[in-house]
């Protein structure tokens, strides 16, 4: 366990920069490229723990994966290249990596064992185990309430019409990757648009599937192809250099090659309806995903009333959005964000503890936060929870304190944004 202690900023900060990988599509571009036919290379990836878990799997079902030019190259056998794991696949603290490899293996002809940490153990794992069970599946949840560990004892999977309670592209995406090797049509339907970075990945790989507004429909089984994948920077990691650079006074930063999904870019929509003016230069790049260099500007910002889909936009940017809020003129209100409760950590309550802490009025609800600013954060200790999100927003709230801000566990932040320190003080912080 690491201790970081953030000093307030001196002056605004600057540069240009580039953030790591997406987190998000680097997950399934490994997945794809496992179960595809032929070679795929994926470029920009970012080795956090979360994607490390991914690649660890893949490795243990047998698909050799190689780092060599700068890139991951994936030696993908297609569907029947997977082997029986010799070992339980341990997906550390990643919720992705265990929903998905739950869909991919619930149809092949073996045995397999899922686990993580403790984290990983106490988050809610029925809502992916239900759907699937649905085709066929059998899955067994080995701890209480339907969580971790998973015993998927893999057989053959029948197509099926798939509504989801709510919307979760983690879901969503284990029932297409089952679907993809199931006899007949399989259809997620969903009450609001989640990422849509698996439908977006699966074109790539030459699959055959149809989108509605809220819907995609496949039929099955299909066999991938392999692809050249070129990830964008992680917008979720982005999120805290442009709260960064909002709040403290002087600042400019460009951040570049940034994926710019619109499924992802709620965060950009809530900070202009905060005062907010992020410029978006659209960049010309290769594959599915949209990308953009971000230039961001200081600015006072004024409070706002956050909530239903454009809060689901923004989901994975809340413990950031929260420090935005506290440092904003007037009453926040961030609602609909429940889910955020089975988290790497309970989300809304560690937020609430954390901005107090540093001397915000915050009220915790039972699905968001009201929040009072404009706030001058103080100094002292803030405990992350292991919660990667929750690290970095603390640190870049200790920017615009009074005192210096310590950070506990803090080298958690590696699990998605690694070298994610060292950037800060490069740009200014201290």
């Amino acid at each position: 366990m690491s201790v970081v202690t953030i000093t307030p900023a001196v002056h605004g900060l600057r540069g240009t920069f580039t953030v790591p990988g997406d987190k998000s599509i680097a997950h399934r571009a490994l997945l794809l490229g496992a179960i595809a036919r032929g070679p795929t290379v994926v470029h920009g990836f970012a080795s956090g723990a979360d994607n490390r878990a991914t690649l660890a799997a893949c490795e243990s079902l047998g698909v050799a994966v190689t780092a060599r030019d700068g890139a991951l190259h994936i030696d993908g056998r297609g569907w029947d290249g997977l082997r029986a794991p010799a070992t339980t696949l341990d997906c550390r603290n990643s919720g992705t990596t265990m929903r998905l490899l739950a869909g991919m293996l619930a149809g092949r002809p073996f045995v397999s064992r899922l686990d993580g940490d403790a984290s990983l153990r106490r988050r809610p794992m029925r809502r992916v185990l239900e759907p699937l069970a649905r085709m066929g599946a059998s899955i067994i949840a080995e701890g209480a309430d339907g969580r971790a560990p998973l015993r998927v004892e893999g057989r053959p999977l029948r197509g099926a019409t798939h509504v989801l309670p709510i919307a979760s592209a983690q879901v969503k995406s284990a029932l297409l990757l089952a679907g993809l090797q199931a006899s007949g049509t399989t259809t997620v339907e969903e009450p609001a648009s989640s990422r849509d970075h698996t439908e977006r990945m699966l074109a790539e790989f030459g699959t055959r599937l149809t989108r509605g507004p809220r819907a995609v429909t496949l039929a099955g089984p299909q066999e991938l192809r392999g692809a050249n994948v070129r990830l964008p920077g992680d917008f979720s990691s982005a999120a805290f250099l442009i709260v960064a650079a909002l709040l403290v006074p002087g600042s400019e930063l460009r951040l570049t090659d940034v994926g710019v999904n619109p499924t992802r870019t709620g965060l950009l929509d809530v900070l202009a309806a905060m005062g907010a003016s992020v410029l978006v230069e659209p960049e010309v790049g290769n594959g599915t995903e949209p990308r953009a260099t971000l230039i961001v500007r200081s600015v006072p910002l004024r409070a706002a009333r956050i909530g239903g889909e454009l809060l689901l936009r923004a989901i994975d940017e809340f413990p950031i959005l929260c420090v935005a809020a506290a440092c904003a003129a007037g009453r926040s209100e961030l609602r609909d964000a429940a889910e955020l409760r089975a988290k790497e950590s309970d989300r809304i309550a560690v937020m609430a503890e954390t901005l107090a802490r540093l001397g915000a009025h915050v009220e915790e609800l039972p699905d968001g936060l009201t929040i009072e600013g404009p706030t001058r954060f103080a100094g002292g200790l803030v405990d992350s929870h292991g919660d990667h999100r929750i690290a970095m927003a603390a640190a870049i709230a200790a920017l615009v304190a009074t005192a210096p801000v310590t950070i506990s566990d803090a080298d958690c932040a590696d699990v998605s944004f690694p070298g994610f320190y060292d950037l800060l003080a490069k740009a200014g912080g201290q």
